[in-house]
This record gives C-alpha cells, structure tokens and sequence, in this order.
C-alpha cells in the first residue's frame, strides 16, 4: 500500500507540471514496462523504442488517470496496448503472451522436486518447466493471459480483472483452470 501512495504522490505532482516527479516514475517502472514490452517486441533495439514510446504516451495522458486502477496497471495496459500497435504497424503478427525463461524463475511447480543439485533433480526440474512452457503456450488466449498476470507479474485479481475487462469472478476461474491445466500435465512426471 505504500508504494501506491508514493505513485499518487508522484502522479499528484506530475500533474501539476513537475516533470522531475515523472522521471521518478518513469525510474520505478522502466524495468517492468520493459519486460513487458520485451515479451511481444523480440528485438531489444525495437523494445527500447517502443518503451519510450509507452512513457511518452502515458505522460501525455496522466492528467487523464483517476486512480481508479494503480498506476501500474494503468501503465500495464498503456504498454501492452502500445506494443501491440506497434507489431501491427510493422506488419508482424501480434505473438500470444508467453513466458521467458527469466520469467520462470519467480514460476514454479506446487509440487516440484526440491533443488539439491544433483543431475537427476536438475534435470527433472527442467523437464518440469519445459511442460509448463508448453502447457501455458498452448491453453486459450484468455486463460494464458491471466495466469501469466497472476504468477509472472504478480497482479491482483483485481488489477487482472481491470486489464481483462472483465469481472474478478471470472479471472478467478480462469487463473483456476490455467493452474488444473498445468497441474494434469504437470503430475504425471512428479508421481514418476
């Protein structure tokens, strides 16, 4: 809760003309636009352009933001929406929402098998994530969006039902299903 009066703070400012509390945002998020911005914009030169772009936009309409969402939310979708338009300009076709290997490490199977190192384990482990991969690549649009924005990003089901448009309801279903889904493809290999 903290940190979000902090961004009100800043946005408060911001809104009054003080460029430097915007930069301060801009600090605070950079990162997490980027890894964002990074899952649909493959080439890292193009991200960066495309990341200035979300802060640009974002700038231009913060008078317009009411709080009704965080503020990192807001700027979720600003990035996800500008990132999209982007692909569509350069002809690319927009990519699924899908997982980077950086990503899995905060991911990880209730069950797996603990870490100790050995090459048996090590090698289970990766099994393990190449069948989440996979299991999340290939479940519905919305259900992969949702338990990527769960347990990548480590949104609120409210902040996922704000970005989905839809009700916290039905982002509580689908993040259940997309966890089933993965739990059945998932069990076979533990109960080995």
């Amino acid at each position: 809760m903290y940190e979000d009066q902090v961004d009100l703070q800043l946005i408060e400012a911001s809104q009054k003309g003080d460029t430097k509390a915007f930069d301060v945002l801009v600090i605070r998020y950079q990162t997490r636009v980027y890894k964002i911005v990074a899952r649909l914009v493959k080439d890292p030169n193009e991200t960066m352009d495309v990341c200035q772009e979300v802060f640009i936009k974002a700038f231009r309409a913060l008078k317009k933001f009411r709080g009704d969402s965080s503020f990192y939310t807001w700027l979720y979708r600003i990035a996800i929406n500008t990132s999209k338009n982007y692909l569509i300009s350069q002809g690319h076709r927009l990519p699924s929402i899908g997982f980077e290997i950086i990503d899995m490490e905060r991911f990880s199977a209730k069950n797996g098998p603990k870490e100790n190192g050995t090459p048996e384990h090590i090698l289970m482990r990766d099994e393990i994530e190449h069948l989440v991969y996979d299991t999340i690549d290939h479940l519905p649009q919305d259900l992969r969006t949702a338990i990527i924005l769960r347990e990548i990003d480590g949104l609120s089901y409210d902040e996922i039902a704000n970005i989905m448009h839809c009700p916290v309801g039905t982002v509580r279903s689908r993040i259940f299903r997309a966890r089933a889904a993965i739990d059945k493809t998932v069990q076979p290999l533990i109960q080995q």
